[in-house]
């Protein structure tokens, strides 16, 4: 049995790609430390944990049911990765702008941060979502597809997680301009595969209206 019969490795890579770049464990260290800093080692440990399975569990859904939920509003998946790629850009300029993370705001203080911002939606933001939702319409009927996409989603959390794990260890490590310099580069990546998604709705639009016509 050849990989590619199990796997689809292509998909694998772009669609785990993304989510790392959307994600962005590095400059997520930041915010972690300051939504959790009342919070013991154990409690920073526990919300790591909470934070990533309440992620994944969003992300999962929406890839299962993202086709239905297209179906059912009469969105075709050329809007969907149009306006994908759109949204990605925005995350992308935020990423290359900068954006606040020294004072975050929790809201209520009885809301665990764990869920509410952190599992949603800092990490399974729109970006993410609209990621996995275009890959699985990539990915089809095809159970290769299929395999890679779920595959990917998960690595991407285990990263995410290892990363909020460790957040006080990587935090001291890298230092305030580190921690800045690889969170520039996740935005000029994601800037990059927000564009190629751009231009490859479009060329399915002007295939689909040549077919058409």
């Amino acid at each position: 049995m050849s990989i590619a019969s199990v796997i689809d490795a292509a998909l694998f890579a772009t669609t785990f790609t993304t989510l790392i770049v959307i994600l962005d464990p590095i400059g997520t260290v930041p915010v972690f430390l300051g939504l959790t800093s009342r919070l013991t080692p154990a409690g920073q440990r526990r919300a790591a944990l909470q934070a990533t399975s309440v992620s994944i569990s969003v992300i999962l859904t929406f890839a299962v049911l993202g086709q239905q939920i297209l179906s059912l509003l009469q969105i075709s998946i050329e809007a969907l990765q149009l306006s994908g790629g759109f949204l990605l850009f925005l995350v992308a300029m935020e990423l290359l702008m900068g954006k606040d993370s020294d004072e975050p705001d929790t809201g209520d203080d009885n809301v665990n941060v764990a869920l509410v911002p952190l599992g949603t939606p800092l990490l399974a933001g729109p970006g993410a979502i609209v990621a996995v939702m275009v890959s699985v319409s990539h990915a089809g009927s095809s159970a290769p597809g299929w395999v890679a996409v779920v595959l990917a989603v998960v690595l991407a959390h285990l990263v995410m997680w290892a990363t909020m794990r460790f957040s006080l260890v990587l935090s001291r490590l890298l230092g305030p301009g580190g921690i800045l310099m690889l969170t520039k580069i996740s935005g000029l990546l994601l800037a990059a595969i927000a564009t190629q998604l751009v231009m490859g709705a479009i060329f399915d639009f002007i295939s689909s209206a040549h077919i058409l016509g």
